[in-house]
């Protein structure tokens, strides 16, 4: 069974890199040594691996990464912290 992640990653700017892949371990070596020049991490480099997912289904994978992607900042980090219980409350929108 071919497994599927999604990852995130911390750049050296403090933003987060969220992605998809079949080869995590080979994926974050192509994002440190800079292999792809129009990534979002070739000049925000070096970056960590702060969080991933494993996933059966690519398909799957690849939309959770699409619904991670259009999160805030604040609320990736919840998730990096394993803090899921708040997810919820980072999804309600604030209306005045």
């Amino acid at each position: 069974m071919l497994l599927s992640y999604v990852y995130i990653l911390k750049c050296s700017d403090g933003s987060y890199y969220t992605g998809v892949t079949t080869d995590i371990k080979k994926r974050l070596k192509e994002h440190q040594n800079g292999i792809h020049k129009s990534s979002y991490t070739f000049n925000r480099r070096p970056v960590h691996l702060v969080f991933y997912s494993t996933f059966t289904d690519i398909n799957m994978a690849i939309e959770r990464e699409k619904q991670v992607k259009k999160w805030s900042k604040v609320k990736k980090e919840v998730l990096i912290r394993s803090e899921y219980n708040l997810l919820p409350y980072l999804s309600k929108k604030k209306f005045q």
